[in-house]
């Protein structure tokens, strides 16, 4: 990065905290992460300090971090520096061999820094770049069921992740993966109507994610896993959903890559990059489930069985309980 050069960035030996900063190693519109070493005992650590490149400016001091003058910015700003530390003290919480490990978080500066555990390795996204996709079978069957056994820890904590993707996967030697970027954790149960700093990224993101007021849910986690294992083998970032809703010009991975890969991995890609969310694999079980299945996966239910479906089921709604 070359952004300490013009002041965006810590410079190499500041003071923060207990730790030193050694250069910065990665960000992107709302943080930068820096590669650090405690002051103490030199372990290295990963700092990620939440600075919006377009809410919020370095002071002449080199330090301190400030907003614009104007009142939106700052309500933005502070908004989201609320929920960078409710992200860094959920963390904290979660032990998973394959969740980002969160060791320290803390305010400093007028903003707030998130410190986790370093670990050498290379980002998905720069993985499938390096190889055109393609990506075996082996290796998808390798990463992908670690990542959605820490994903089913997150959602059986209440939480929804809601920015999977190639760039937020981390493969460590033997492709051990861990699942980064919590930026956008959300509860199932909170209303979305005021999240100025909710980052989605195109072709990995659901539909209803991209709706206002949409209804986010595991299901919606799951389609940005399937569009996920996609890129692995297709190389490419796949279409916009809401252009997919439109206008469907994508074939199914069953047809694409029929003879290179198993029915059950491509069928449950399908199943979980299906637009509706109603189509998808409800949870992390069913998914996993359909991988793993020998035969292929039974075709999901059309739109209208769906709908049937949904007309027929006992359901408990929230304000008929007792």
């Amino acid at each position: 990065m070359n952004d300490a050069r013009d002041n965006y960035c810590l410079q190499a030996g500041s003071s923060l905290d207990s730790y030193v900063i050694d250069r910065a190693i990665g960000g992107g519109g709302f943080s930068i992460v820096y590669l650090a070493h405690d002051a103490v005992d030199g372990t290295q650590v990963a700092i990620k300090e939440y600075m919006p490149r377009k809410l919020a400016f370095r002071g002449e001091d080199g330090v301190s971090v400030h907003t614009m003058p104007d009142s939106e910015t700052g309500d933005n700003f502070a908004h989201g520096r609320r929920m960078f530390f409710q992200e860094a003290s959920t963390l904290a919480t979660v032990k998973h061999p394959n969740i980002v490990n969160v060791i320290n978080f803390f305010r400093a500066n007028g903003t707030v820094y998130m410190v986790m555990a370093y670990e050498k390795g290379i980002n998905l996204q720069d993985y499938i770049r390096r190889h055109g996709g393609n990506l075996s079978e082996k290796f998808i069957r390798t990463v992908f069921p670690p990542l959605l056994d820490g994903l089913k820890a997150i959602h059986g904590m209440g939480l929804l992740h809601l920015d999977i993707k190639p760039g937020n996967i981390f493969l460590r030697p033997g492709g051990n993966p861990i699942l980064l970027d919590f930026g956008a954790v959300h509860q199932m149960q909170n209303s979305r109507k005021y999240q100025p700093t909710q980052v989605v990224t195109p072709g990995f993101a659901p539909y209803e994610q991209l709706t206002p007021g949409g209804y986010v849910g595991p299901w919606s986690d799951l389609y940005a896993i399937g569009a996920s294992m996609r890129a692995c083998i297709d190389g490419a970032t796949p279409p916009p959903a809401d252009e997919r809703r439109m206008k469907d010009v994508m074939k199914p991975a069953a047809v694409a890559f029929k003879k290179r890969y198993s029915n059950a991995l491509l069928g449950a890609i399908d199943w979980a990059m299906e637009v509706d969310a109603l189509l998808r694999p409800q949870s992390v079980d069913q998914l996993l489930e359909a991988m793993n299945r020998e035969e292929p996966p039974e075709e999901p239910m059309s739109r209208g069985d769906a709908f049937l479906d949904l007309l027929t089921r006992d359901i408990t709604l929230p304000w008929s309980k007792g």
